[in-house]
């Protein structure tokens, strides 16, 4: 374990110890965020500011639980009376984190392998861990932990006795690369890849390709793709890093492994390679474009450290698959379950049960957890111990083991708990019924006994699906919160059940990352998210005067659109028999040139008139009061329609000014929505409303290149036939085969959300790498498709709209844009939630 005497901590980090304790304590536990405190002793808090750390806030509630030393930049005003706190004075504790993780780096001499590119560092990081987990105790990045502040966590993980560390490093903006190197230090590297699209912080893909480079100053060894080109000529014109050992892969005949061929049957993939004089084959049991890429990294890899061929094939053949993120899915009896079966280490298990917190939609939390076998040369009963307090300490109601070990250990926690030898015993006596109205975390390795539970829990087994990445959620706002002005407040839309994508578990996470108010289209949206546990405003487009005591009850803010829902809520205040605790608030809607929902400029003298009279003197409390007052842009996203935008910017500015002035408090203005924020940064005034541009459709095509996919919709092969000339497919006999063709069944149709013009050859889904038309009428619950020239079978895996395929693409086939396709998905489509 990773030990350093404060005294030592504060030599690293030129820090000024401010301290009414005179013990030199030995740190051995690193910290950035409370939710992942693991235990008190020894533990030394770092108050980060910004999205991997929880700043200077949490460091009266980590005293209160038992910590006491805390490196800060200055002590908040509460603390400076705890004469047992040790504060440790940086200038910079973001820095002072890396200054000791250089320390420790400097006390190892092993291998140390550094990864970085835009994508594939977690698979690959995995893949590696595994294949040299047979001779060599391998130290690795935690999940999640590429970023700044993670990456000297990883470093901290470094003990003696380890052979190899390999760790990943993210980067999101100039300068993040020297950090990670000085932290790391690598000796050998690995770029795996680099995007088509320069992130919004870089000027090119050359100055991010630069700046990713900048973690392999010093190292021995660098590994890459040369068919990258960008990547290649980068190295290549650089004197410093041609000065490398540089190992190489690619088609090219220059490359040092050579990929001459890969085949995929029955999901496994056939790679055949020349490395030298020779040519190797070996076959992994995964396909895809992204496993053959990190597959390559590690056979270069592996020759690299002098392994033999026979033996890099042997073990690549069982390369596990590599679960990176959490699936969140409806589960039977009301519930909801987790699963989450990333390789076992502390941190992982610390990450799911943090999230199976965060979930608000039922108060029981239940964890089912397989054995966990201890990382490193860690204790069994300290580990297993270490898990009971895990799961205490983060409000979990009972805890399911499964397996021999772990039942051992049952003495070790004090919630409500069941064990049993294995999965089968759990089926056979643990009835579903033992599950209702509760959040169900199902971890483990994915092995045929998780996946048996995994499926027994799930509501909905239908295999047609819409996949949510609710990281790209995240990633998305923000890139839009990036665009505004400081001060200025966001509204998120999560109307129209998310545009599909799930109303509770999208609020759920905007609630997370503290956005100042949600927007629903009806009362009734609203009611669902209150009841689910959401505490955010919520605003509602289309209310209706029958729901204004619910809305009352449930504190959901309604729009105000007319003089005729004005009325509406006067004449409800009329009517109630008691005041209400708090008033009314309220947001009124101007039309400014859309001509949809709002109050028209003649009405709005009148309005104003009976506003004013609503109004008490200051320090009594009225019944309504103005939340905000706002309008719609109609074409934000038109460049040709600019004109008219700015002309109902200035009637909006005109007519809001007038609201403002005839009340005798603040009120929030807000006009610009997903195209307004990015393209007319002066329509930004108090607040902005984010729409579609949060589930990553972007205003423009380099916007798009910003955003990040955030659904999925997937499918199955059903059934694949083979008809000769002459046969017809579909209702109507609408397709006619020209010739001896493949064809697949689909249990996808337009009572899923698949419309009938998709069909006829109109449009296509995605399988293996290829795009398959669809044929025929589409049907209520299936469509067909051609698969012939197309390796499948049947379960194979079909993209209707996603990463590889934008639902953009898909909406100007139906003659659509994406809100019609998102929103058209029908509710017995499973939705399936992802977050690393």
């Amino acid at each position: 374990m990773s030990r350093f005497r404060i005294s030592e901590i504060v030599s690293f980090l030129n820090a000024q110890r401010i301290s009414g304790r005179s013990d030199d304590a030995e740190i051995s536990c690193l910290l950035t965020d409370s939710r992942y405190l693991r235990t008190t002793d020894n533990c030394l808090f770092f108050a980060l500011k910004g999205a991997h750390g929880d700043s200077p806030n949490a460091i009266e509630e980590l005293y209160n639980k038992g910590v006491r030393h805390f490196v800060v930049q200055d002590i908040p005003e509460e603390m400076k009376d705890k004469t047992d706190a040790d504060f440790l004075l940086a200038a910079n504790p973001q820095k002072a984190l890396r200054l000791l993780a250089e320390a420790h780096r400097k006390q190892f001499t092993i291998p140390v392998v550094g990864i970085t590119g835009s994508a594939g560092k977690t698979m690959l990081k995995e893949w590696l861990a595994y294949l040299l987990a047979a001779d060599r105790k391998v130290v690795k990045s935690p999940k999640g932990y590429h970023h700044p502040a993670g990456v000297p966590l990883s470093v901290w993980e470094m003990q003696p006795g380890d052979d190899i560390a390999i760790f990943g490093a993210g980067l999101s903006k100039p300068g993040d690369m020297q950090y990670n190197q000085a932290a790391m230090q690598p000796t050998v590297g690995i770029f795996t890849n680099i995007r088509t699209a320069h992130d919004e912080n870089f000027t090119s893909i050359k100055h991010e390709i630069d700046e990713q480079l900048k973690l392999f100053t010093g190292v021995q060894q660098l590994i890459y793709c040369a068919d990258h080109a960008d990547i290649r000529e980068q190295i290549t014109n650089d004197p410093e890093l041609k000065k490398i050992q540089a190992f190489t892969w690619g088609k090219s005949k220059e490359s040092t492994l050579r990929l001459m061929k890969t085949t995929v049957q029955n999901g496994a993939t056939t790679i055949m390679a020349k490395y030298r004089k020779d040519q190797f084959t070996l076959t992994i049991p995964v396909a895809g474009k992204a496993a053959v890429e990190n597959a390559m990294h590690c056979w270069a890899f592996m020759l690299l450290m002098k392994y033999q061929h026979a033996m890099i094939a042997e073990r690549m053949q069982t390369l596990p698959a590599i679960e990176k993120q959490m699936e969140l899915k409806e589960a039977v009896n009301n519930c909801s379950v987790i699963s989450d079966s990333y390789p076992s280490d502390f941190h992982s298990l610390q990450r799911a049960v943090v999230f199976l917190n965060q979930q608000l939609q039922h108060a029981k939390k239940t964890v089912i957890l397989f054995d966990y076998p201890p990382c490193g040369n860690r204790d069994e009963n300290e580990w297993y111990a270490d898990i009971a307090r895990l799961l205490a300490e983060n409000n979990v109601s009972r805890i399911i083991g499964i397996g021999s070990a772990i039942s051992q250990h049952a003495d070790k926690f004090s919630i409500e708990k069941s064990f049993f030898p294995d999965v089968e015993s759990f089926l056979e006596q643990f009835p579903l019924s033992g599950f209702r109205d509760e959040t169900i975390l199902l971890k483990g390795a994915r092995t045929a006994g998780f996946e048996k539970i995994d499926n027994a829990l799930q509501w909905k087994t239908y295999k047609t699906k819409l996949e949510v990445n609710l990281n790209a959620v995240s990633h998305n706002l923000n890139y839009f919160r990036s665009k505004l002005t400081p001060g200025v407040g966001l509204m998120a839309m999560v109307k129209a059940f998310a545009y599909g994508s799930g109303s509770f578990e999208i609020a759920d996470l905007l609630q997370s990352w503290q956005v100042d108010y949600l927007g629903v289209a009806s009362v009734d949206e609203g009611v669902e998210l209150r009841e689910a546990g959401i505490k955010t405003p919520i605003m509602v487009i289309n209310p209706e005067e029958q729901n204004y005591g619910k809305m009352t009850d449930y504190h959901l803010e309604p729009e105000i659109y007319n003089l005729r829902t004005w009325h509406d809520l006067l004449e409800y205040v009329k009517r109630r028999t008691s005041p209400a605790p708090s008033p009314i608030a309220v947001h009124i809607k101007l039309d400014t040139g859309m001509h949809r929902l709002g109050i028209e400029e003649k009405d709005l003298p009148q309005f104003l008139q009976e506003l004013k009279e609503t109004l008490l003197p200051a320090g009594e409390q009225p019944a309504i009061r103005i939340a905000s007052v706002f309008s719609h842009l109609a074409a934000s996203d038109n460049p040709q329609l600019d004109r008219f935008t700015h002309r109902q910017l200035a009637t909006f500015r005109r007519l809001s000014s007038q609201v403002q002035a005839a009340c005798n408090y603040p009120v929030c203005r807000h006009l610009a929505n997903s195209a307004g924020i990015s393209r007319f940064p002066d329509t930004q005034f108090n607040m902005v409303r984010l729409g579609i541009g949060l589930y990553g459709i972007g205003a423009n095509e380099t916007e798009q290149q910003r955003l990040q996919n955030v659904s999925t919709m997937k499918t199955v092969i059903s059934q694949i036939k083979r008809l000769p000339a002459g046969e017809t497919v579909g209702y109507n006999r609408n397709h006619k085969i020209i010739r001896d063709t493949c064809i697949g069944i689909l249990p996808i149709g337009y009572a899923d959300g698949l419309p009938r013009k998709f069909g006829n050859g109109k449009g296509s889904v995605w399988i293996n790498e290829k795009l398959a038309p669809v044929i025929g009428n589409v049907c209520m619950d299936m469509c067909m498709i051609d698969l012939t020239g197309i390796p499948a079978q049947e379960n194979d895996e079909v993209i209707i709209f996603g990463e590889v395929r934008p639902v953009a693409e898909v909406a100007k086939i139906l003659e659509t844009i994406p809100y019609e396709v998102f929103t058209n998905i029908s509710r017995r489509v499973k939705r399936v939630y992802y977050q690393e």
